[in-house]
């Protein structure tokens, strides 16, 4: 007996052994059972010496700190059940595998974690996607526009500042469609209530808006109507081009007015606006009057208040109960709630927090008909993304410097050579500055009265040309 222990504990088999001899290491047969050299039927093995060891198992010597009767306790019946069933036996310390089943019993938590992360990333990977796609339907894309401007080419001006961008904005005036309820709707015609030139400096470190005003008296070039019909050349008003030939008819007289290149537009009617003021909860304005106005569909108290979407487009289209009635005068005003509306969007963080962007973003593209530069969700964010860093006071609103016409003071004509100082300006991608009303006619007065230093050598800088006008920075408040 005492021999058998000493073989099963012998040293490794000899590869040279000859066939049919048990080899030296574990027993073949069943854990527990000796050879039987004599062909007897196998008789049970007694406990092996405690300080005996098999060959290829770990003493506890050799084990890691902290194993032997801990280590025991932690293995699993399952592995020993199927060591047995393999016939492998006792595995040697390098031969445990270090996940074991219990291991993993112990963690089932873990799979299913990211099985849920999984789950969670694909649901929100495709709600992203859906309001992607939801907010890329909502934008029309202008292509006649397009088509016409391509026939015309020839005739346009040669963009000056690369980088630069000059995008004309125009508020449509229809009353089809959602918009018959402000007015009479003739057929569904068009018609420009509201047209502003932006120019985006090549730097993104300004942004200026040039009101042109609808009454201003204009050359108007030959345009294709939708009829595909064309038109004379005349000498009108200038909201004339967009009801006469739409979109691309106003950027062929605006390019002819200013020598500016029109890189973009972009067409907004009513309920586009009323949705993005309600989208930022509201724009505050103060009344040093209340208004009473049944054609503008507004009644308010004096005082400081935000008003909703409804009520801003009330404010900045009324004319008969605010001011002096003109058009010019409501131009400001318009200048300045745009201001107003660009602070609240800045100072929130609406477009820093895509929670409170989506719902501006979705108000916009539903009434937003553009060309196809600026007709994809992707483009507009680039654009936007481009000016949020641009300051508030320097994000100008200002008229083309204009007087009422001569022979007919219920339309406008340019005043020169302002204008054309301006428009040069802008074009050349150059400053301009912007100071209320009343402010610039003092500093007009103080250079009028400054005597003419005609004699001196040096040269001075060339002053930046300053407008009448308004910045995003200012109160509506403080006004």
């Amino acid at each position: 007996m005492d021999a058998d222990v000493t073989d099963s504990a012998g040293t490794p088999a000899d590869p040279d052994h000859r066939a049919g001899d048990t080899p030296q290491g574990r027993s073949q047969e069943e854990p527990g059972a000796t050879d039987s050299t004599d062909g007897s039927e196998p008789v049970p093995q007694k406990d092996a010496p405690q300080d005996e060891t098999p060959q290829g198992e770990a003493t506890d010597a050799d084990a890691p700190q902290g194993s032997g009767d801990e280590d025991k306790a932690e293995s699993s019946d399952e592995n020993k059940a199927d060591r047995e069933a393999d016939g492998t036996g006792a595995q040697t310390w390098a031969d445990h595998p270090k996940d074991g089943s219990a291991s993993r019993r112990k963690r089932p938590w873990l799979r299913w974690a990211a099985l849920g992360a999984s789950f969670l990333v694909m649901i929100s990977a495709g709600a992203g996607w859906w309001l992607y796609k939801k907010l890329d339907g909502n934008i029309t894309t202008d292509t006649s526009a397009a088509a016409e401007l391509k026939v015309y080419e020839k005739e346009r001006p040669t963009p000056v500042v690369m980088d630069a961008q000059n995008i004309l904005l125009i508020g449509s005036d229809s009353r089809s469609g959602d918009n018959r309820k402000y007015g009479r709707d003739d057929g569904g015609s068009q018609r420009s209530d509201t047209t502003i030139l932006l120019h985006l400096a090549a730097d993104r470190k300004s942004a200026t808006a040039v009101s042109l005003p609808r009454d201003l008296m204009v050359e108007v070039p030959k345009c294709r109507t939708g009829d595909d019909k064309e038109t004379r050349e005349q000498f009108t008003q200038f909201n004339s081009a967009f009801e006469l030939g739409g979109t691309a008819c106003t950027i062929r007289t605006v390019e002819r007015l200013t020598g500016i290149r029109i890189d973009h537009h972009m067409v907004v009617d009513f309920n586009g606006f009323k949705d993005m003021v309600d989208a930022v909860d509201g724009v505050e304005i103060c009344l040093k009057e209340p208004i009473d106005d049944k054609d503008a569909r507004l009644e308010l108290p004096a005082g400081r208040q935000t008003l909703n979407g409804e009520e801003a487009l009330g404010y900045v289209r009324a004319r008969k109960t605010l001011g002096d009635g003109s058009d010019t005068e409501r131009m400001e005003r318009q200048q300045r709630f745009l201001g107003a509306l660009v602070n609240k969007m800045q100072s929130n963080g609406v477009l820093l927090n895509p929670t409170r962007l989506y719902p501006v973003l979705d108000a916009a593209t539903k009434s937003l008909t553009t060309d196809s530069g600026l007709d994809s969700l992707r483009d507009l964010y680039d654009l936007v993304r481009s000016m949020r860093d641009v300051p508030t006071d320097q994000v100008q609103f200002l008229t083309v410097p204009r007087q009422p016409y001569r022979q007919n003071v219920n339309r406008d004509e340019l005043v020169q050579p302002d204008a054309s100082e301006l428009f040069k300006q802008l074009r050349e991608d150059k400053p301009v500055a912007v100071v209320p009303a009343d402010e610039l006619k003092e500093k007009e007065k103080a250079q009028d009265e400054k005597p003419d230093d005609t004699g001196s050598d040096s040269e001075s800088p060339t002053p930046t040309p300053t407008y009448s006008g308004s910045s995003a920075a200012d109160d509506l408040c403080e006004q």
